[in-house]
């Protein structure tokens, strides 16, 4: 439909205008082109291209005009119920909207009279429909031909005026009323203030900035910025500036060379604790939630938003993290660290809070001097699961280890503190009192205060308390305290993982970073070694400073050339693992990893037969997220399936065995039941199948695969199921589950044991005659069987599910995330099997099962 003559004259004041619209209408008619998409192939767009400036400016500045009056024609036009002018008009608004979109492309010498004749139409236009799409797609154009005629004439005050108003309109701040344009005019808020700190910094002028108020962060920096003295204050102005303008993923040699000299003109100390300021109050902040309202058709609609920083906050934060390069001290990188991690958390349904910032901090740990920053880059690697987020991590360290021709794992070695312990103990002053800090278990580290008599005092001394600069001291020794302990979890880990990576150590280098080492003594003497002399090899832990074999005998061939590793049970018989299981008990070593008591998983006949799987692992139904949680700790890659990948059917978690030139991989299916997917699409169980080795791309028979590798891939599976299987929620029996794998879940939380849980039953052999419980329990098979006032009991030892007698009735006990608190005076021989303690811990409950107060549970007893 082209456009009538009768349109034609509600735009007589455009007139040139509106002919060029027609012209332009008739053309792509004939191309049947309605919607202009082939503008450049338009001669009429062509001939106003090559148009002189004056030409051009006019008739931007009319098609601008036309749109602007389009609504108030539009409702007269409806009012009066003309239909077939409104669809004409329609086309009008169309051809001038694409007309106008072309030509603001190319060169148009606009003169300041234009310019503010368009600025304030811009201003008008707010106040009729803020937020809409033509002031968005429009004004950030206007607004670069603005910053052009600024670097060919200057900017008068009448321009700067009106760039003012735009800037402070409340509307233009406010992202409730711009929906789907907020990006576009954040845009165009920075580009005005661009121009106008430009003007003012040649005139010698500090232009004010002002980070964005929807975030916690925005608002504290505005806060502290706000209070400043007037120098210091326009510094950080500049600062805010430069970072607010940065892209890509690391700085450039000209934003080092602004910050570092504004970062000196403010002073590198006062700066440093500045920013350690904002960076602790940014770890603490909490999540924002926003609603947003849109108006269509006469409703209005709402929708929430969760976000941690807002887009041009999280930029601004990204920048003042690369300018912490030049600091290098423990507490910034710690910081650092900590921020990563926060920055890394995600948010349901969005995905990580803020990746960029947490890639800028991983970036500043990574070139700042010293080997901290590379211990606090291990530290992150073992707490991100993202798959990309760890690729990142390892290429940092990697290039880390290259530039000083060490491997990662010696890097990680060189860079770990030890926080001036001494065999895990340290004591710390305080006037005639001393503090004693001292690694107790792994994440568990004690303060003492020791009083000039001698004597504990449990309590923090009141001088310490009335002494700014004496709590000052403890506050931070508590800090280091924290760090202690997240660093023996994470070294605990490392080690853990060292047993399938065939790793050893020269006795110079172990005896420095393991066996003197203050923090890493503490897991490395609970530990047994594999010692490599020239004259023999022995398996031997250090006790009494010295070197003993399982028979308590000392062993001196040993010298700086001898080679160590960790002693592994799959290279020695039963009777060398058994006769090491009773050496630490009678020591009462509690080793910080399971060891003497690791499970062993041998090639069994049906595996010989199947020759390159194993169905050991298959049909298992397991909770998708726990799996992927479990999997990523492990170092094993797997990606989350959801609903829309239309059945991604043997969907694999693999892990890479470097040291061996293999990868293990473990298939397992989507469970398609009851729509049981979470919000966010993902489907929330899977099932298990076969375990696979290969070498390249070729499958190799498992027979082929040396020993330790299979029996820790098939440790690391069987943890896997022992933990995300659904048999061992108890609240799946209760809470419906999924019916159809009901009798999965009966025949796993009760069923046979699996190595895991072979191996916890063994321990509770040697356990239960000395505890407390040893009148009222019994192994019986597969469950640890209690007799309490009430009722009898079967704990089951794997799953830890509970069945009450005579008739094999469920009973329901979750177990609270406390459950050290009945077992903290049990002595276990190994760190880490939570299932052990809640095996012991529910055993203790039931045993005086006429006591319980819980009504959850008395209701099921007395059923």
């Amino acid at each position: 439909m082209l456009i009538s003559s009768d349109t034609l004259k509600k735009y007589s004041d455009f007139e040139e205008t509106t002919q060029l619209l027609c012209d332009l209408t008739v053309e792509a008619h004939k191309i049947d082109d309605e919607y202009f998409y082939k503008m450049k192939d338009n001669t009429v767009y062509q001939k106003l291209k090559q148009a002189d400036h004056p030409t051009k400016a006019l008739h931007t500045l009319n098609l601008l005009k036309i749109l602007n009056t389009w609504d108030t024609r539009r409702a007269e036009l409806e009012r009066k119920h003309e239909n077939r002018f409104i669809q004409e008009d329609d086309k009008v608004k169309r051809a001038a909207n694409y007309l106008l979109t072309a030509i603001l492309r190319t060169r148009i010498d606009f003169t300041s009279s234009q310019l503010l004749e368009v600025l304030e139409l811009f201003e008008q236009w707010f106040k009729k429909v803020p937020g809409s799409y033509y002031t968005s797609s429009f004004l950030l154009p206007f607004i670069r031909q603005v910053e052009k005629l600024v670097k060919r004439e200057g900017l008068c005050e009448e321009l700067k005026a009106q760039l003012n108003t735009i800037l402070h309109q409340k509307k233009l701040n406010d992202s409730n009323h711009f929906t789907y344009y907020i990006d576009e005019f954040k845009k165009i808020e920075k580009k005005i203030e661009e121009i106008l700190f430009k003007a003012s910094a040649d005139s010698g002028e500090i232009q004010v900035f002002h980070l964005n108020k929807e975030d916690a962060f925005g608002q504290m920096v505005n806060d502290s910025v706000a209070v400043m003295r007037a120098e210091q204050r326009d510094s950080y102005y500049q600062l805010l500036r430069i970072a607010s303008k940065i892209n890509g993923s690391k700085p450039n040699k000209s934003f080092t060379k602004a910050t570092k000299t504004i970062i000196d003109s403010i002073g590198k100390a006062a700066y440093k604790k500045q920013m350690q300021q904002w960076i602790r109050t940014l770890i603490q902040a909490e999540n924002t939630t926003a609603t947003h309202h849109s108006t269509y058709r006469g409703g209005t609609h709402s929708w929430q938003v969760v976000y941690f920083l807002t887009e041009s906050n999280a930029k601004v934060a990204k920048g003042l993290i690369w300018t912490l390069v030049q600091f290098h001290d423990n507490t910034t990188l710690q910081l650092l660290g900590k921020l990563a991690i926060r920055a890394y958390k995600k948010i349901p349904n969005v995905g990580q809070a803020a990746g960029a910032l947490g890639n800028a901090c991983v970036w500043t740990l990574a070139n700042s001097k010293g080997l901290q920053g590379v211990s606090q880059l291990a530290r992150l690697r073992t707490k991100v699961q993202q798959r990309n987020t760890k690729k990142l991590i390892e290429k940092m360290l990697l290039s880390e280890a290259e530039k000083k021709g060490i491997s990662i794992r010696t890097i990680e070695e060189l860079a770990l503190m030890d926080y001036d312990l001494q065999e895990g103990v340290k004591e710390i002053a305080f006037e005639d009192y001393t503090l004693k800090i001292s690694v107790q278990s792994i994440g568990k580290v004690i303060l003492e205060w020791i009083k000039p008599d001698g004597t504990i005092q449990k309590s923090v001394p009141a001088f310490v308390k009335k002494s700014a600069k004496l709590n000052g001291k403890l506050k931070r020794l508590k800090a280091e305290t924290k760090q202690i302990q997240l660093d023996l979890t994470a070294q605990r880990d490392r080690l853990d993982r060292m047993f399938i990576q065939n790793c050893s150590w020269e006795y110079e280098h172990f005896k420095t970073y393991y066996l003197e080492h203050g923090l890493m003594y503490f897991i490395s003497s609970s530990l047994i070694w594999i010692i490599k002399s020239e004259q023999n090899t022995v398996n031997a832990i250090w006790r009494n400073h010295r070197w003993e074999n399982v028979a308590g005998e000392e062993f001196k061939e040993i010298d700086n050339r001898s080679v160590i590793q960790l002693w592994h049970p799959v290279d020695s018989t039963t009777e060398e693992v058994l006769a090491w299981r009773k050496r630490l008990e009678k020591l009462q070593v509690k080793q910080a990893l399971k060891q003497a008591y690791r499970e062993i998983y041998l090639l069994t006949d049906a595996e010989t037969t199947t020759s390159t799987y194993s169905n050991r692992m298959a049909a298992h139904i397991l909770k998708q997220h726990q799996f992927n949680a479990l999997a990523a700790l492990r170092n094993w890659k797997y990606q989350l399936v959801g609903n829309w990948d239309h059945g991604i059917y043997n969907q694999a978690a693999y892990l890479e065995i470097p040291e061996y030139g293999l990868q293990a991989e473990y298939f397992t299916d989507e469970v398609n039941a009851n729509d049981s997917w979470t919000d966010s699409g993902i489907w929330q169980y899977i099932s298990t199948d076969q375990v696979r080795f290969l070498k390249g791309i070729e499958v190799i028979r498992l027979l082929d695969v040396p020993k330790i590798v299979f029996s820790e891939v098939m440790r690391d599976v069987d943890l896997f199921v022992g933990v995300a299987s659904v048999g061992n929620d108890p609240n799946w029996h209760d809470n419906g589950g999924l019916p159809q794998y009901r009798d999965y879940w009966e025949s796993y939380s009760f069923g046979n044991l699996s190595e895991i849980a072979k191996t916890r039953k063994q321990i509770l052999e040697r356990l239960v005659p000395r505890l407390k419980i040893r009148t009222v329990a019994e192994i019986d098979g597969k469950f640890l069987k209690i007799k309490g006032k009430i009722r009898t009991y079967k704990i089951h030892i794997g799953s830890t599910n509970i069945l009450m007698e005579p008739n094999d009735e469920y009973l329901c006990i979750v177990p609270s995330r406390d459950i050290k608190t009945k077992t903290d005076n049990v002595f276990l021989p190994f760190e880490g099997d939570r299932g052990l303690s809640i095996v012991l811990s529910k055993a203790f409950l039931l045993m005086d099962d006429d006591k319980i107060t819980d009504p959850t549970i008395t209701r099921q007893l007395k059923r």
